[in-house]
């Protein structure tokens, strides 16, 4: 049985939100005395639930009826444009969209209903022809060189209002039926510029038919601001205009002037004035030179004078869309000749970024709380936010490249991409945001043709905006859902590309500079500090030669990143070093834009670079390593739990020796560089440091055991692969101290215990092999850095066996351990290998370092006689005890040796003592009261100091090992680099006079505690 439709279900189904009303409406007698009954059925019905509001369409249609029952003409025009599928689509989507252009349909049937039925795009249509359309309507010749209108007083306004609304129909209509309205978007706003062009010519027209001779003794011309300039007007929009008038051929300035005030007054009245037909927008002067306090009109040289003097910043952004739309048009032409140059000029005024930030700023913060959340143009995320973005990358980047000097947004948004200023990714979704933000902002404006850029809270009217809007299907939900997630996108990218710190530092240089002009160029690099100038240019020529995209963004960054690179110690090393960069990533679709639109990582990287030969020697082996520099949460160390899961995984992928030994040591050798970064640039202390890198030592040692453990375990045939005794590596020194630096050996001993059923012999014999093969596997020349291991803190030094058995430690221990050797145990820690095995050899050692009863007097002696026999025979040859930073005077090795014997003599009464690290048993020092807070901060000072600058000697010079290593150096350029690699806040000779001091107050205090010769003595020294 075949189901019966209703007209009640029908519309329900086509959307009408007030079926019962739509009913009474499609009932009523006018209409169906034009159009005849409408059933479920009807065509009719489908069109109008086709419109956005179905609701407001047949109530208008009802109107539109009862309008033109009367005129058998009119009648007939109806009809057939409701039996044309096309004409009865525009008239159904202008009904329902908006209710000004519904009422003018109602109110003017005759003169508008041919407009509904002209199936001509509106959009595309040749200015001139707009132009003498509404000439036309006010009795103007569109040919003369200045139009008068024949048709006056209220009556010529009247019409130019009539003429205006009329082509607004045809704009709209050809608008509201677009199937993809976000492609139309920028001609609407440039037929809708275009109107308003022809309506400002149409009104000074009318204008000067109210002044003698028709106003020809002043040459007057009207100057589109804004959207009129740019020719991406809304539907309702103050037109932004400026005036200027200059004297026609007898006439005197004075004249000019006043005839170009009453121009400009009528002007204004024909447009925006009270009269019979509604007004068309204000016209606002606003922006003319000093605002509502300056004279309407100026003549040329008058504005000239102005902007050259007095202009604020803001007025050579409002400038930047200036055009001759109206008036004398060679007038007009040889004004924005005269203003363009300053416009893109007026980024080398002081603080011309700065200043057009603090503007958004400021409109952002006179946005009304109430209306934040629903602001479409002026809150954040909104229309603003695109625009200012654009026009200032415009301005910065202007001034040398003039395929970014237009005025429309989408256009000017569109050359930034093209030239490489804005990622083609980046243009592009801000350009479908700004299409999105634009067509809500059009639609909502249609519905009462009034100014407005707030989201409606009505919910008809958002279900109405979201039909209009092409949303449909997505319904009110997915339109609020997408408008959210548009503003979300607009503000992360107003963000990234409004406040890029390339801007200011761009804006600063001279045209010269910014162009890179070989000789200012040349002069600008001697100047700041390059070496080699000539040398520098050969970089230069190279990063940006030719016209690919590469090319092009290098010579946006170069001429901020020289600057940068000049800030560094070694400029020249940081420009080469770059362009090594540059050329292995310069393919990569990420590296330069990182560089361009991060807000940190070009700047980032000329200071590592300049800076640091580690940092270039490294990126260089891992150049995707650069994209850390752009946030600091990836320039903190990973942690050890994440590495020992990434060790892990690579372990268990690998079927061969070489390739996981390669992998683990990869991993090193990045984080070593991440480490080094974050030291560089400060986002880390030098505590954080040496407890990164002991980490991923720690971490590469318990990698290296387990590659050397499977492959010995296998190469001696053992069945299922079970070794014959359980390994442990014990950490000494700096690594179990957890305070290595960069260029620090991984000290350690090993310990085994034969496994239950294997004989001595060969559990050792395993051991002796692993213990072989680790140090193989780490240290072996490779493709990656390699890691020393060095096993000669074991017991006997370098004159004991390589391994010993847990038992062979108990038994040495008990017998045969010496003071220095109970000394270095304050520093083992188990690193990797068996836990249980680590646990007990702890359990054995700690009574040795921290003995119950103290030390004894004598072991007292031997520590102290060590101690003065390595400063006496381990400092290098030729090197000065004071510049050592190790083993000098004041040294890293001071202050730990007079903390390793507070420990081996209280550490047995005190418990907090018992730590491998060096400023934390200090601080329980000063807690149990065994050395003054004064002089254990002198004593942390001069340690860290010490250690700040051995790190410094490593990145600045790249030389992690070697003679001069640990020595403070002497030549000033790289006492000077080592300064800035530290960061240390003034040249080398001060860092050179303060670290002399900080060591001078630390011995003093090392003669005192360590020695016991009393504080006056101690004191001498100083």
């Amino acid at each position: 049985m075949s189901r019966t439709v209703t007209l009640t279900g029908r519309l329900s189904r086509l959307g009408f939100d007030d079926v019962p009303r739509a009913e009474r409406l499609l009932a009523d007698p006018a209409l169906v005395d034009v159009l005849g009954p409408i059933d479920p059925d009807s065509a009719h019905l489908h069109l109008l639930g086709e419109a956005s509001d179905p609701d407001l369409a047949v109530l208008t249609l009802a109107r539109l009826c009862e309008a033109v029952r009367s005129d058998p003409d009119l009648r007939g025009q109806l009809r057939g444009i409701i039996a044309q599928d096309s004409a009865a689509r525009r008239l159904a989507a202008v009904a329902g969209g908006s209710t000004a252009l519904g009422d003018d349909l109602v109110r003017r049937p005759a003169e508008l209903l041919p407009d509904v039925a002209d199936p001509t795009p509106a959009t595309g249509v040749d200015a001139h022809v707009v132009r003498a359309e509404l000439l036309t309507a006010v009795g103007a010749d569109s040919e003369a060189d200045v139009p008068v209108a024949s048709l006056t007083g209220p009556a010529g306004v009247d019409a130019l209002r009539r003429a205006y609304r009329s082509r607004l129909l045809r704009i709209a209509a050809t608008d509201l039926t677009a199937s993809e309205p976000l492609t139309l978007l920028p001609g609407v706003g440039a037929a809708l510029a275009d109107l308003a062009a022809a309506a400002l010519e149409a009104a000074l027209a009318w204008a000067r038919a109210a002044t003698p001779d028709g106003g020809r003794c002043a040459r007057f011309t009207v100057i589109g601001m804004g959207k009129t300039g740019g020719r991406e007007l809304n539907y309702v929009s103050d037109v932004d205009v400026i005036y200027v008038v200059e004297p026609a051929d007898g006439a005197t300035e004075a004249e000019a002037l006043t005839v170009g005030a009453k121009l400009a007054a009528g002007l204004a009245h024909a447009c925006g004035g009270s009269s019979g037909e509604p007004s068309l927008w204000p016209v606002d002067a606003a922006l003319r030179p000093e605002g509502k306090q300056g004279p309407i009109v100026r003549t040329l040289a008058s504005h000239v004078s102005y902007y050259e003097r007095w202009a604020k910043t803001w007025e050579f952004q409002a400038l930047l869309k200036a055009r001759p739309v109206a008036g004398d048009l060679d007038l007009g032409e040889a004004y924005r000749a005269a203003v363009q140059p300053m416009v893109w000029a007026a980024v080398g005024r002081d603080n011309f970024v700065e200043d057009s930030q603090a503007m958004r700023r400021r409109v952002e913060d006179n946005v009304p709380a109430v209306e934040a959340d629903r602001q479409i143009k002026l809150g954040k995320g909104g229309l603003r936010d695109v625009e200012f973005t654009v026009q200032l990358l415009q301005l910065v980047h202007g001034r040398g490249d003039e395929s970014l000097r237009s005025g429309n947004t989408l256009t000017a948004l569109a050359a930034l991409a093209a030239s490489g200023y804005v990622a083609r990714s980046d243009a592009g979704q801000l350009a479908v945001c700004y299409r999105f933000l634009r067509v809500l902002e059009h639609r909502i404006q249609l519905r009462h043709l009034r100014r407005t850029h707030l989201m409606p809270t009505d919910p008809g009217e958002l279900r109405a905006l979201s039909r209009a809007a092409g949303m449909r299907s997505e319904g009110t939900d997915g339109m609020m859902a997408r408008w959210r997630a548009t503003r979300r996108d607009v503000r992360t990218l107003h963000e990234e590309l409004f406040y890029r710190p390339l801007l200011p530092a761009v804006a600063q240089l001279s045209q010269d500079e910014a162009a890179l002009a070989p000789e200012a160029a040349r002069a600008r690099l001697q100047a700041i500090g390059y070496r080699d100038p000539a040398g520098a240019m050969r970089h230069i020529e190279a990063l940006t030669e030719g016209l690919s995209r590469r090319a092009a963004i290098q010579r946006q960054l170069l001429p901020v990143m020289l600057g940068w690179f000049a800030d560094g110690a070694d400029p020249d090393r940081g420009l080469l070093a770059f362009r090594r960069l540059s050329d292995d990533l310069g393919s990569a679709h990420w590296y330069l834009k990182l560089l361009r639109d991060s807000t940190s990582a070009a700047s980032r990287l000329a200071k590592v670079l300049s800076n640091s030969q580690f940092m270039a020697d490294s990126l260089s082996r891992s150049p995707e390593s650069v994209h850390w520099l752009a946030d600091n949460a990836e320039l903190h160390p990973l942690g050890r739990e994440r590495l020992d899961r990434e060790v892990d995984a690579i372990l268990g992928r690998a079927d061969e020796e070489p390739i996981a030994a390669s992998a683990l040591r990869a991993v090193r050798r990045r984080e070593l560089t991440r480490i080094a970064a974050a030291e560089l640039l400060s986002v880390s202390d030098q505590v954080t440091t040496q407890i990164a890198i002991s980490d991923v030592t720690d971490v590469t040692l318990v990698g290296g055991l387990r590659i050397a453990e499977y492959s010995i375990t296998h190469e001696m045939s053992r069945d299922h692969g079970e070794p014959p005794a359980d390994m442990l590596v014990v950490a000494m020194g700096r690594l179990g101290g957890r305070e290595m630096s960069y260029g620090s050996d991984a000290d350690v001993m090993y310990v085994y215990e034969p496994r239950a059923g294997t004989t001595e012999r060969v559990a050792h014999d395993y051991a002796v092999a692993v213990a072989t093969r680790l140090r193989t596997v780490l240290s072996a020349p490779g493709d990656q850095p390699p890691l020393e291991v060095d096993p000669a803190l074991r017991p006997e030094g370098r004159n004991g066996p390589l391994v010993r058995s847990f038992e062979s430690y108990m038994e040495y221990y008990a017998r045969w351990s010496e003071a220095w050797e109970r000394q270095a145990l304050l520093r083992a820690r188990p690193v990797a290998g068996s836990g249980v095995l680590g646990r007990r050899f702890m359990d054995l050692i700690d009574p040795l370092r921290y003995p119950a009863g103290g030390l004894d007097p004598a072991v007292v002696r031997d520590v102290r006689r060590i101690k003065a026999r390595v400063e006496a025979e381990r400092l290098p040859r030729g090197v000065s005890p004071a510049r050592h930073l190790k083993l000098g005077p004041g040294g890293i090795a001071d202050v730990e040796w007079t903390v390793q014997l507070l420990q081996l003599q209280h550490g047995g009464a005190v418990p907090s003592l018992r730590t491998t690290q060096t400023l934390q048993a200090m601080k329980a020092a000063v807690a149990a009261s065994l050395i003054s807070a004064e002089d254990a901060e002198i004593l942390e000072a001069a340690w860290l100091e010490a250690s700040r600058i051995r790190n410094g000697v490593a990145l600045w010079s790249g030389r992690l090992t070697g003679a001069n290593s640990n020595v403070l150096p002497h030549d000033r350029r790289d006492l000077a680099g080592v300064a800035q690699a530290i960061g240390f806040p003034g040249t080398g000779s001060e860092l050179e006079e303060h670290y002399l001091r900080v060591v001078r107050r630390a011995r003093a205090v090392v003669t005192h505690v360590f020695y016991g010769l009393g504080p006056e003595s101690a004191r001498i020294e100083v």
